[in-house]
Formats: structure tokens, sequence, C-alpha cells
């Protein structure tokens, strides 16, 4: 049986764990290995019964759940194509998605099948029973089929990317591109089959998917639940006797702030990582001091499958890095204007990626394929970064959130660095606004804590120790809550959209 693709990962995971627990979901069921191949195996018979085969599209739109994981390993277990669609999309942006892949197929609650518009020849999957549809529990009826064979080189998967500079683009990953990221991100942070892992990240993003993934190629135990609550997650984490925490940024502010967080047990953990976001150093130190563990820094994106950077908890400590190449991945950093120039260390410029798991291109759209990745196969991230002489690299921001301020170069993240060193604020994100003299200006949107007296004019004071006179914001706006996606990253887009129709919380 071929290794390293995708599709047989749950049968061979079968054979090697068992009946060792797989997957909890709290308040609801567990899952063993076996129990798990067994509905993959059915669900996946059950696909074909309806015509499914390998190289056709399917999109999953279920929310987190082992539905979700069935469906997934099922449509790699004939050799058809996963579109993820994640649960919070609008019904547009799933029907945009089914339309520009020419999906054959389409899972989703039943509760949403009217409001998503495909043609009568996409076949339509529900839990639940709506009119014609198929209901998800019948196909658990289907016959176990085992897997079909597939190479490194196939199509898996077609990630649509937000959108926020233009129309989704579908990022087309291959079974080795998946597998790549799941198993160097396996062997970075030592997964292993005696991990228990909290995680509420979305599946159908790639970090959230290669966490998932990496309970069949380790043996780990996964503990699932459906949404980020911070009260939850911190007496999970003690029930469980979670060994690894995955979350972003706003997933450690909101548990830090949380006022069970004091009395919270949590001696289980041995690491925690974090990705999707930069996170200020002095959040990071507060929860590496509160958590008892290292903080992993990791970075990652659709087109490169899951993590492609990141740390190991056998290193020292050098937190504000993403940490180093995985193994197989080559970076550069490249002058952000000229990207044949590297830039020597030290500097900030675009950071270039090439290797196993990087995407082979956008579904039907050369042009932005030929944009982002050249002749020789380095993608450009869009990401702004600089390397110290070890070769760490340290994302300095995005480069589409530069604020150009009377022609000097002001990176939001070094601004929300400053912000957050303040002991009374939770959380902190900074946008830009128009400006007639100097184009652009910074202002800064901040969530304080519960219980502070914080001002604007204190927090400019504290900015102004730390910052060129420039680089301060214009503006302080306090707000009960910023801006996220579904994975949690702040939405900076949003709150430029919003800054001029902003009311801000009072002081």
């Amino acid at each position: 049986m071929r290794r390293g693709v995708i599709s047989n990962l749950v049968q061979l995971a079968a054979q090697r764990y068992g009946d060792g627990a797989a997957l909890t979901l709290p308040g609801a069921r567990s899952f063993t290995f076996r129990e798990l191949d067994e509905l993959t195996g059915r669900f996946a018979g059950g696909l074909r019964s309806l015509g499914v085969r390998a190289g056709d599209r399917v999109v999953l739109h279920l929310p987190n759940g082992w539905e979700w994981i069935v469906s997934y390993h099922a449509i790699a277990r004939i050799g058809a194509v996963v579109v993820p669609a994640n649960f919070l999309l609008s019904a547009a942006e799933v029907t945009f998605a089914a339309r520009d892949s020419e999906a054959l197929a389409l899972i989703l609650p039943a509760e949403r099948r009217s409001a998503v518009a495909v043609s009568e020849d996409v076949a339509v999957i529900t839990l639940g029973s709506s009119e014609g549809a198929v209901e998800f529990q019948r196909l658990l009826a289907g016959a176990y089929i085992d897997p079909v064979e597939r190479g490194a080189d196939d199509l898996f998967t077609i990630g649509y990317t937000s959108g926020t500079t233009g129309r989704p683009k579908g990022a087309m990953l291959t079974h080795g591109c998946v597998y790549a990221s799941m198993a160097a991100t396996a062997t970075m942070h030592v997964r292993h089959a005696g991990d228990i892992v909290l995680s509420s990240l979305p599946f159908p993003h790639v970090y959230g998917n290669v966490v998932m993934n990496a309970v069949f190629l380790t043996g780990m135990r996964l503990v699932s639940t459906p949404r980020f609550e911070a009260g939850a997650a911190l007496k999970l984490i003690e029930q469980e006797r979670v060994t690894l925490f995955e979350g972003v940024p706003t997933m450690y502010y909101q548990m830090l702030a949380h006022p069970d967080i004091a009395s919270a047990d949590l001696t289980s953990l041995v690491r925690c990582t974090v990705g999707g976001q930069t996170m200020p150093l002095s959040q990071i130190e507060a929860v590496a001091n509160r958590f008892g563990c290292p903080v992993l820094e990791l970075w990652g994106m659709t087109e490169v499958a899951g993590p492609a950077v990141t740390h190991s908890p056998y290193w020292p400590s050098r937190y504000g890095s993403i940490g180093l190449p995985a193994p197989g991945v080559h970076a550069r950093i490249v002058d952000l204007e000229e990207r044949t120039r590297d830039q020597p260390i030290g500097e900030a410029g675009e950071l270039l990626v090439r290797g196993p798991m990087v995407t082979r291109g956008y579904w039907n759209d050369a042009e932005a394929t030929a944009d982002a990745i050249d002749k020789d196969g380095w993608l450009a991230t869009g990401d702004v970064a600089r390397a110290d002489s070890d070769g760490y690299i340290f994302i300095v921001d995005r480069k589409k959130d530069l604020i150009i301020t009377a022609g000097y170069n002001v990176y939001p993240a070094e601004l929300e660095q400053v912000i957050a060193m303040h002991p009374s604020v939770v959380m902190v994100a900074v946008a830009a606004i128009a400006d007639a003299e100097k184009g652009e200006l910074a202002e800064a949107f901040v969530v304080r804590r519960a219980d502070a007296t914080l001002d604007e004019t204190e927090l400019l004071i504290h900015c102004r120790k730390h910052l060129a006179a420039y680089k301060v914001p214009r503006r302080v706006i306090f707000v009960d809550d910023l801006p996220k996606t579904s994975t949690g990253k702040i939405m900076r887009r949003k709150l430029r959209e919003s800054a001029r129709d902003c009311i801000p919380t009072q002081a």
C-alpha cells in the first residue's frame, strides 16, 4: 500500500492503532481509529454509489465534527477532490466555490440547502432530511471499500483564499502537498501516540486540517470542539489532561483575560502552538509563563497546505520568531519591489518559499499562478519578513497592510507589539486611515481589560516611549471586540472599512 498520500491514511492508522482513542467530542461521543476507518470506508462506498469518481470535486461545508472527518477522508479514499468550505462562509461564497470548481457533489447541513444554489447535476448530501437531497446517514449504509491507488502528484484539495484582494482563488494542493505539511509539522512538534491535543481550529482551514490529519499519522487523540470558548478550553485542558493546545493569538488573549485563568490547572501541558497571525512578544511570554510550557510559533498559508516554518520544543525559545523552515522547505527574503534581489541579513523584504507542500497553482487561473509562483518554484507569500544570522525568520507584517506615512514605512504589527505591552490591553489591531497631508496614518483599535481605566492619553504616552514619532497612532479607539475571521485572525481590512463610522467605547 502506497504511503505518503492521504487516501489511505485512515486505514493505515486503523491497522496500526486499532481500538486506541482517536477523537473526543466533549459532550457528545468518542471514536477509535477502527471506528473512524469503518465509517470512512462505508461513506466512501456511498459516495461511489452516487457516481462520484476519482478526480471529481466535492464541496465539503460542515461544522467541525466526526461527519466532517469521515466525509473528508471518504472523498480522499475514492480519489476525488475535496473543496473545503469553512462553515462560517456565506451561502454566496459556498456557491462560488461549487461553481468555480465545477463540483459534482456538495455536502452540507439540511438547513443550509436552500441557500446554496447549485445546478441539478450536482449531487447534494445533507445532514438531516431535505427535499431532493440524499441524507448523510443513508450513505453510511454503503459497502465498505478500500482506498483507490493515488500518487503524490494527484490533485487532492482546492482551497479557496479569502478573496480580500479580489476574486477568491482556488489553491490546488496535491496528496503530496498535504502529506508533506502534516508530516513535517508532526516531526517538528514531536507529536506522538501519547499526546492529547485540544483544538477548536476549523478543519477546513489548513492549520486545523494539519492538526486533524496528524491524529492518523501519529496515533495521538484529538479533543475537538466546534467553536472556541475560553472558559471551556481551560476546563478541558484540566479534565482531559491535554498535553498540546493548538490555537491562534486571539484564543490565547481570551484565555489570559478569563477569570478562571488564575485557578486553572494547566500542569498537563507540555507545549502549545500558535499561528495564523503575529502575536506580540509580551503576550507570548505571558502565555509561556502562565501555561508553564514552550509556545511554538509557526507560519503557514493556504498555498502551502499548512505550516511550513515553525519551532521545535527541543530548541531554545526565540519568541517573536516563527522559527526555521520545515524539512524540505527553502525560504528567501527578497526586495519588496524586485523579487530576484535577496535582502541582507536583518533587512525586511518579502518572504518566498519553495518545497514539496507548495501549491501547484490556482484552479483555472493561469495569470494568478504565474504572478505568485516563478519558473523556479518560488512562491511569493505576500508576507514581509526578516531573518537573523542563525536563519530564524521573523514576520514583520503583511505586505498589503503596510502603512506609508509621509514616505516612511510603518508596520502595524510593530505598533501592536508596543501597545500590547501595556498591562491593561487585552487585544489590539492597527489599521491605516487616509490623511491629506501624509497619505496614511495609523489608527489603533484596543480592547481593554474589564476592570481597566486606560484612556487614549495614557496609551499614547506609552507609545511615545517606545516608538518614533511618525509611528505613533494618530488616534486610539476603544472597542468591546475586534472583527475576526472564522479561524480567529483579526481582520484589519474590516477595521479600515469601519474606521470612519466607529463609535468608540467611552473611557
